[in-house]
């Protein structure tokens, strides 16, 4: 072998020994970029299996509108505090229905209301009620015959959800119909009474809050 074949076959070997680590250390960092892309992958799979997405993420069945921000946060007067309970008696640890509660013992449906399954209450606020001149909401309150046919007036005998609001008509117990439209958070019963805080759960029913009393047409 010549001196210059000697020296063309070292400077191969040299040359192979320089660029077999940088080969090595590309294929590792290529395997290790795909175990991170796969470690990403697996837990974005993960945090969607698990309802941890952003976009979406609601509750459902949730009480909903601006009213609510009136319920009470804590005790037997709030949300949780009402599920509890039955429907009027529920009612009764709610500031803001104050004058209703007053009215259903008036009439004396406490027990109707609470020993009932599966009902739908549309509750006027104590601001509705004051919608109503004094002197008239008076002599109601003095009718029992009349107040009952307007309190059984505010409930249908089945538990109604948002989505069957959206364009219903109802048989109430007062056994005249009451109609309801709109979606998302707005409702109205009867064209004009609104939804001011939705989907309220107490033990034995839906309740509806209501910024109008709503008035039977028989």
């Amino acid at each position: 072998m010549t001196p210059r074949i000697r020296i063309r076959r070292t400077a191969v070997v040299l040359a192979a020994t320089a660029v077999l680590p940088l080969a090595l250390s590309a294929c590792g960092s290529s395997d290790s970029d795909s175990a991170k892309s796969d470690s990403s992958a697996k837990a974005s799979a993960s945090a969607t299996d698990n309802g941890m997405t952003g976009a979406g993420a609601t509750m459902s069945g949730q009480p909903f509108g601006p009213g609510c921000s009136a319920v009470p946060k804590s005790g037997s007067g709030s949300f949780d505090g009402m599920a509890q309970d039955p429907v009027a008696t529920a009612a009764s640890n709610n500031p803001a229905l104050s004058t209703l509660v007053a009215a259903v013992k008036k009439a004396g449906l406490v027990d109707t209301l609470n020993n009932a399954q599966n009902i739908t209450v549309f509750a006027p606020t104590n601001d509705a009620f004051a919608k109503i001149p004094k002197a008239t909401l008076d002599k109601v309150l003095n009718d029992k015959a009349q107040l009952t046919k307007i309190l059984t007036y505010h409930v249908v005998g089945q538990q109604l959800t948002p989505k069957q609001l959206e364009k219903g008509s109802f048989t109430t117990l007062e056994k005249s119909k009451l109609t309801t439209a709109g979606s998302g958070e707005s409702y109205t019963v009867n064209g004009s009474s609104k939804v001011v805080c939705g989907d309220v759960k107490t033990s034995n029913a839906t309740v509806y809050i209501v910024d109008t009393v709503l008035m039977p047409t028989s």
